[in-house]
């Protein structure tokens, strides 16, 4: 934890009272600290004491009503390793989870670049009440890591769960945090995601629906590890931006193929979840076909298989996956996929599941390994699945 550098949220419940003995356990590590507090939990503990204790002054308001100085939000959300909240009460995470910006830490919140965790405290009834689960539910889509409220007694005198993860709980959970964080370092992932396009003439394609959603979430969750990522990926609106990450955007599946023969060959490991077109026109018209005749006839050629080239190209030291989504007999096609291609392993899924596929932020996958072993993973968000997937994979290469 030496160095690592903490921006601790803390919002107006009970539960304040045990940051003060959370900020030392801190420091103690030798980690940095600095606070932003809303106005309600300063009736809970003193702001005195936590910037004696975190050695920073601590951030409450937008500007300073003495002397007018501005305080930055964007430069606090640029600052941290981890944006730790922590008590979380359930107004605040009411207005996490819908981004509403009334005070300086939810307008910190919006700007965060780093990784943010959440420790929710609240009495027993408001914790399993169904607005705050969806509320935990939309925060863990979006990528925020949860640590659940524990059992015990209550400040309204109540025994149940809704008490904060205790000061020594939080210190594990950032310290275990912290050592994912490097576990990939010195690794590089080669990643396909999103569809391809396949040009019929200047204004149309033959494609598909997918989004890259998947894809992004897995290349996001190698990067959080350390390792460098090499991106590979079709048309999509979706962002990623990273120092360890190389983004090179394609659009056909001759494109994609292209680009990964350039980069296989360096890279320790392959996730291919890009949804390539299996066949493309044989000729792309120069001009946009007109509309005259009742019908017309396209001539389609086969796309390369770039994950059969992979696995074809694949040496000892390299670990190979595949994505296989299926509408029918899916362990039977992704089976006879492992060893065709020679894959290391395959993630399945199938549009026969609700919630699964393109275009939703929900997947059911299955994975299936070279010695035909099968790990079944219920319906998660993707970027909880990612973790899943990543954490799989790293134990396999």
């Amino acid at each position: 934890m030496k160095g690592k550098k903490i921006l601790l949220g803390i919002t107006g419940g009970i539960a304040a009272y045990k940051i003060a003995f959370l900020i030392r356990l801190l420091k103690k590590e030798e980690a940095e600290v600095k606070c932003i507090m809303t106005p309600a939990s300063c009736d809970f503990i003193s702001p005195l004491t936590i910037a004696t204790l975190s050695e920073n002054p601590v951030y409450i308001e937008f500007w300073n009503q003495k002397d007018g100085q501005w305080t930055n939000h964007v430069n606090l959300g640029m600052w941290p390793d981890v944006f730790l909240i922590a008590p979380l009460t359930a107004n605040t995470l009411a207005k996490l989870a819908t981004g509403y910006c009334d005070n300086l830490l939810l307008a910190t919140y919006l700007s965060a670049k780093c990784p943010v965790m959440i420790a929710p405290a609240m009495d027993l009834d408001m914790y399993v009440h169904p607005t705050t689960i969806q509320n935990l539910v939309n925060l863990a889509s979006f990528g925020v890591q949860i640590l659940p409220a524990e059992e015990g007694f209550l400040a309204s005198g109540l025994i149940g769960k809704g008490r904060m993860t205790e000061p020594e709980d939080i210190l594990i959970k950032l310290k275990e945090f912290f050592n994912i964080g490097e576990s990939l370092k010195g690794k590089k992932i080669l990643l396909t995601a999103g569809p391809t396009y396949e040009h019929i003439d200047p204004v149309r394609f033959i494609g598909n629906h997918s989004t890259g959603k998947m894809g992004y979430a897995i290349a996001e969750e190698f990067l959080k590890r350390g390792a460098k990522v090499i991106l590979i990926s079709g048309p999509t609106k979706l962002e990623l931006v990273h120092p360890n990450l190389q983004r090179l955007n394609v659009i056909t599946a001759e494109d994609m193929l292209f680009q990964v023969q350039q980069q296989w060959s360096e890279c320790n490991a392959g996730v291919f979840c890009a949804a390539v077109a299996d066949y493309r026109p044989v000729y792309r018209e120069n001009q946009k076909i007109k509309k005259k005749d009742e019908e017309i006839t396209l001539t389609l050629v086969k796309n390369p298989d770039i994950l059969a080239w992979a696995g074809q190209h694949k040496n000892s030291s390299q670990y190979l996956v595949g994505f296989a989504l299926e509408t029918n007999n899916a362990i039977d096609h992704a089976r006879k996929k492992v060893q065709n291609k020679n894959l290391d392993a395959i993630v399945v899924n199938t549009l026969e599941n609700e919630g699964a596929g393109f275009g939703h932020d929900t997947n059911k996958i299955a994975v299936l390994s070279k010695d035909f072993q099968l790990i079944d993973f219920p319906l998660k968000s993707k970027k909880e699945l990612a973790k899943d997937l990543v954490d799989f994979i790293s134990n396999s290469f």
